[in-house]
């Protein structure tokens, strides 16, 4: 099993970890792990030339399309595989409409200046939540969820991600639920992403920022915990049902 960097002390300080403390993928080489990202801190920004693609969603539609690099729409569809299958669960069906707030940005990393952002090779997405319509007709709500869940909502990481009280607690449940399958598919053999950051890591209370560097980090903080230990913890056990 592949090691994921974890580094929560600094995330919890409000320091930014350097990829290059983390360690290179073991197998399951990605046409973009040979570009280097280190560039010099300051002077003009030069971004290399990749394949983009506008990408609107295909299992999922964005509520705004997005340009990414060709490689990443497997893993995207992949993602979005995954929010179905969790929302079905959580809510008695998929959601309508991801939103994102960036792909493709030719940049550095904010709080690396001496590194390339990925979002630089459209190798990276900031998730901010998802939207959900009506139950569908003749669908039911799962066991034990209010009616009102029937109506239209949305589920945002920034108004709903840690909360334990009414409506929102289901929300925050759906999105842990979320981040744990996608930490779970490194098991599987194949990255959904190489690296998850939210809630707990400087600049992503609001959002989660999921991409395919060529190195392995989560950092996403649940209750006071890394949220890897939790999805780490219910693997060891054979619990399938998270509890918040």
């Amino acid at each position: 099993m592949r090691r994921w960097l974890l580094v929560t002390a600094w995330a919890l300080l409000g320091f930014a970890s350097a990829p290059a403390l983390a360690d290179p993928p073991a197998d399951h080489a990605y046409p973009l792990d040979g570009i280097a990202r280190e560039i010099d801190k300051r002077g003009p920004l030069h971004c290399p030339e990749v394949k983009l693609v506008d990408y609107r969603g295909e299992v999922v539609r964005w509520q705004v399309p997005g340009k990414i690099f060709e490689g990443m729409r497997e893993h995207l569809v992949t993602f979005e595989r995954i929010a179905t299958e969790v929302g079905n669960e959580i809510y008695g069906r998929a959601p309508t409409r991801i939103v994102q707030l960036g792909t493709f940005n030719c940049r550095r990393m904010r709080a690396e200046p001496g590194w390339l952002s990925e979002h630089a090779l459209g190798n990276a997405v900031d998730v901010a939540g998802f939207d959900f319509g009506p139950l569908p007709k003749g669908a039911t709500l799962p066991a034990g969820l209010d009616r009102a869940f029937g109506n239209g909502f949305e589920v945002r990481v920034g108004r709903h991600w840690g909360k334990h009280a009414g409506h929102a607690a289901v929300h925050a449940r759906f999105l842990e639920t979320l981040i744990v399958r996608l930490i779970e598919r490194e098991d599987d053999k194949r990255d959904a992403f190489r690296v998850l950051l939210g809630p707990g890591y400087p600049g992503h209370q609001d959002h989660f920022h999921l991409d395919m560097a060529p190195f392995h980090m989560v950092q996403i903080i649940a209750d006071g915990e890394p949220i890897e230990r939790r999805a780490r913890g219910r693997a060891a056990s054979g619990d399938k049902d998270l509890q918040l």
